[in-house]
């Protein structure tokens, strides 16, 4: 798995703590992605979704999710310049479906994905980070 290599990545990297804050926040949200279609995985073992292709068609696209925030959470731990506006436009998109679990009144989940959101974006753009992270 791609978040277990990730995880590995962010332990051996001599990147800076902030950089090294923002890839642990983005294998935690690849395991997070990971435990979601673990549960679709189980609606649609017990017959639970609408139709079984869109049931495949989502678990298909959460695990495709889950190795690309793995792969950026790898790029982080070890400084790669690439990693950069991709994490931040996921940080960004996991701040807005924050959001909008806020207003859906699911606090639960809400509250949770707002704090990674603000985690991540605050490694990215320590001054540390973002000196790690620029071209040479």
């Amino acid at each position: 798995m791609r978040s277990l290599r990730a995880a590995k990545a962010i332990a051996a990297a001599g990147a800076p703590a902030p950089l090294r804050l923002a890839a642990a926040v983005q294998a935690v949200e690849a395991v997070g992605v990971c435990l979601v279609a673990a549960l679709a995985a189980a609606d649609l073992a017990t017959g639970q979704t609408y139709q079984r292709s869109s049931g495949v068609a989502l678990i298909v696209l959460e695990l495709i999710v889950a190795a690309g925030l793995g792969a950026l959470a790898s790029g982080l731990a070890r400084s790669r310049p690439w990693s950069r506006t991709p994490a931040v436009m996921a940080q960004v998109l996991t701040g807005v479906i924050g959001i909008f679990l806020l207003q859906a009144g699911r606090y639960e989940w809400a509250v949770p994905a707002l704090v990674l959101a603000l985690a991540g974006l605050a490694g990215l753009f320590a001054p540390a980070s973002l000196k790690a992270l620029s071209r040479r």
